[in-house]
């Protein structure tokens, strides 16, 4: 019983821990897919604005690029809106733009402000867009999401820590009598000690390996439900938080079974009823 209660326990973490996973994933996704627009002045022909996208591919802060000319504007509105304007107006008023999509750590109102005022000091740049309110939204929502979820961790972990200690004390209270008659026949705390380590090892192993059986049937159900979930998997986190729960696991239930004993062996035998 001891085993799965230690397993639930780590499979709350470890579901809180995918969570976190998928949340920094899913933010850095609204992040990338924010498209800034370079819109150039008429009098550029399309060999400057090739030579413009070829330097913009190159910077730090562009994850993705395109030229979109004028004509491929026009098809674009025609294509979304279904109306032909330009035979309405007989003319494009649309102006060549380049369209790019920047690296999430620069998607911030400080880092594009930034770049934007890089790229207006082009004379070949007319114009700078894109939906400041929106990055300044998410910005804002992602800063108070991760002070959430920080402090949900921490008290999680807190509790993570109580509850197994305490469910491997209340196993270990029962072999009390058995620590203490070994001691009491001559032997020494090490070799008391050495079977509840070793099998505390294997306990805290096999607690895991239940956990991450649970957070994997999770994951497959919500990958079958959201198959656009699986996009955004990072395999080598969700396989950190693995090791990570192997590690707690062991390590905890290592610390607590050897505090127990200890704890016995300095008791006096009547203390132990």
């Amino acid at each position: 019983m001891s085993v799965i209660g230690v397993a639930l326990v780590l499979f709350l973490l470890g579901t809180l821990g995918l969570i976190v996973i998928h949340a920094q994933k899913l933010s850095t996704y609204f992040r990338e897919n924010i498209e800034i627009q370079v819109i150039l002045r008429d009098d550029v022909n399309d060999k400057t604005a090739q030579a413009l996208k070829d330097t913009l591919a190159t910077r730090p802060f562009v994850k993705s690029v395109e030229y979109v000319s004028k004509d491929m504007a026009a098809e674009r509105f025609k294509k979304d809106f279904g109306e032909d304007f330009i035979a309405l107006l007989k003319s494009n008023p649309l102006y060549a733009s380049i369209n790019f999509k920047a690296n999430a750590r620069y998607v911030n109102p400080d880092s594009l402000k930034v770049v934007e005022d890089r790229l207006l000091e082009n004379s070949n740049v007319r114009e700078v867009y894109y939906q400041r309110a929106l990055v300044s939204k998410l910005s804002d929502n992602v800063r108070k999401i991760g002070v959430v979820i920080l402090g949900i961790s921490i008290i999680l972990s807190i509790v993570v820590i109580v509850l197994i200690d305490n469910t491997i004390r209340l196993a270990m209270f029962s072999n009390r009598f058995l620590i203490k008659t070994m001691q009491m026949v001559g032997a020494t705390r090490g070799f008391i000690a050495r079977p509840f380590d070793l099998r505390s090892i294997v306990n805290g192993l096999i607690s895991a390996v239940l956990a991450i059986i649970g957070i994997c049937i999770i994951m497959y159900y919500a990958q079958k439900e959201l198959p656009e979930i699986s996009a955004m998997r990072d395999y080598t986190l969700v396989g950190f938080l693995f090791a990570g729960l192997i590690l707690i696991g062991i390590c905890i239930s290592l610390f607590s079974t050897h505090r127990s004993v200890m704890k016995y062996l300095r008791l006096k035998l009547d203390d132990l009823y």
